[in-house]
């Protein structure tokens, strides 16, 4: 009897994508080196660290910055209400996949100790009484000149007034650099919204200090999102007695991200800003205040003016009001090449008395007494050059030679 044949039923074309998934699968089983390490299981557990974020009335840990990322960690609503986390804690603990399973430091210290500090909005706020001097060198012209006309103390809420191409974005690069070398004891934050994404470069690279920023091409809702989390930021090392200064640049878009994102209330001012539109930032920068018995936030805003906008108009004569201290450039000094393009009659700190030494308030008022006219910047640049410190300046003013 003849031996039973074995029929191959596959098609020519089964046969061949028969042999195609064979090749590939000793092609995969080569590709990868024997002592390449597997991809982490989700599951498995990492180490965290990052600032606490508000997301739908949840607590959210952002992991690689202040804006959301998918490594970003939720954390549960019973550990929140065991350790006491508020908005703008910094935290480092253990994450299991994307949830937070165990807390190790709130601001690096013990998770119970942090339980019981102190709430911002109770704390007890009094006019800046120390002083943050800003001069660092004889050629550091533009803090010595600021220095002299718009002095600045811990907790002061001081706003820079510039028109388009005055110089506004060297002047803030200077104050942070000033502030960083003469106040190491200082958190200097810096908070850049709507911003190039070039300038936030820059000011990485130049100051010392943390940059936080969201760049023009991101939506309102971030830029909100990052300014709210950086001020409560601020207000968490407060409360443990830190002093905080943050530059923010700017308020007025800020105003606008804010006009922008926000829900209409049917209440619009002119050039189109929503009412309701105006009390967020404007609660963002009255968080500045020194604080009895330790602690202080500073806070440096620069608002935009003569930009052609009826809307920044709006902004800039809301938050006019605010401040307790102001620097105003002036443009046609910029164009003429004058640099820091600062107006000396526009700029002052309410109170000064309280920072400043009786006979350096008297030598300031003597030369705002002797300067008057746009002339005055040049004039009194002019004088700062001759002499190495602005103590220099000062006694020779008061003596008369100056």
């Amino acid at each position: 009897m003849a031996p039973t044949e074995v029929l191959d039923r596959t098609t020519p074309k089964q046969s061949a994508q028969n042999k195609t998934r064979r090749t590939r699968s000793r092609n995969r089983d080569h590709s990868r080196p024997a002592n390449q390490p597997q991809p982490p299981s989700s599951s498995e557990a990492r180490d965290v660290a990052g600032i606490v974020d508000v997301h739908r009335d949840k607590m959210i840990l952002r992991v690689e910055s202040y804006l959301p990322s998918p490594e970003d960690v939720a954390i549960p609503a019973a550990m929140v209400r065991k350790y006491g986390l508020r908005h703008g804690d910094a935290i480092t603990g253990s994450a299991n996949g994307s949830t937070l399973t165990r807390l190790d430091t709130v601001h690096g210290t013990d998770p119970e100790w942090a339980r019981n500090r102190p709430e911002f909005s109770k704390l007890t706020a009094l006019f800046p009484q120390e002083r943050l001097r800003l001069e660092t060198g004889p050629r550091q012209l533009t803090t010595r000149l600021i220095d002299l006309v718009m002095p600045i103390g811990k907790g002061q809420r001081a706003l820079i007034v510039s028109p388009p191409k005055a110089g506004k974005t060297m002047v803030l690069q200077a104050i942070a650099n000033a502030i960083a070398t003469n106040n190491p004891e200082c958190h200097l934050m810096v908070l850049l919204v709507d911003e190039r994404p070039e300038e936030v470069t820059e000011m990485q690279r130049s100051v010392q200090g943390e940059v936080i920023a969201s760049t023009f091409d991101r939506p309102a809702n971030e830029h909100t999102g990052v300014a709210e989390l950086a001020i409560e930021r601020a207000k968490r090392l407060v409360e443990l007695g830190h002093d905080v200064v943050l530059l923010l640049d700017s308020i007025t878009r800020l105003g606008r991200a804010y006009n922008n994102a926000a829900p209409a209330s049917g209440r619009i001012l002119t050039g189109g800003i929503d009412a309701n539109a105006l009390y967020p930032p404007k609660r963002l920068l009255g968080a500045a205040r020194n604080i009895e018995n330790g602690g202080s936030l500073t806070i440096i805003a620069s608002a935009l003016v003569e930009t052609g906008s009826a809307g920044d108009t709006v902004i800039f004569e809301e938050f006019k009001g605010t401040g307790n201290a102001e620097l105003k450039l002036d443009r046609k000094l910029a164009d003429k090449r004058v640099f820091p393009a600062i107006d000396v009659d526009g700029s002052s700190t309410r109170r000064d008395d309280v920072i400043l030494h009786p006979d350096e308030l008297l030598a300031v008022q003597r030369l705002r007494k002797a300067l008057n006219g746009q002339a005055s910047t040049e004039q009194l640049l002019d004088r700062l050059v001759r002499t190495q410190s602005n103590a220099e300046f000062l006694t020779l003013l008061l003596r008369g030679q100056a």
